[in-house]
């Protein structure tokens, strides 16, 4: 079994899956929006991870009006909170630890930063 990361798909495979015209996927990499891995022979491959992110570029297109400037914000936006989050976590985790060699009792609160999608 592949793993979630590795690119795999060919161009063709993700079109169809996805049903969209490879022009489409050509035209999210030129605009920055995915980054797809590549061959010895510079064929694209997909990873389960594009293929992800490429619904979510669709549903912001699609479903939402969106156009790729607006998506290409909305995907820097999430990576940065999930940055964040990451950093939160181990700050928290880092607290946490601090507490149990001490006698000090502290409160930590966890949130979380989701993208959420909803159709008009």
């Amino acid at each position: 079994m592949y793993s979630y990361d590795e690119p795999v798909y060919l161009i063709s495979v993700v079109a169809k899956i996805l049903e969209i015209h490879p022009q489409t996927l050509r035209q999210y990499e030129k605009e920055g929006l995915i980054e797809p891995g590549r061959t010895d022979g510079k064929m694209r491959l997909y990873s389960q991870r594009d293929i992800d992110k490429i619904k979510t570029i669709l549903r912001l297109t699609r479903d939402m009006g969106v156009n790729l400037a607006g998506v290409d914000i909305i995907l820097r936006l999430k990576e940065k909170l999930d940055e964040l989050d990451n950093i939160n976590e181990e700050l928290r985790d880092n607290l946490q630890k601090k507490t149990q060699t001490s006698n000090t009792r502290v409160s930590v609160k966890q949130s979380s930063y989701e993208l959420i999608l909803f159709k008009k």
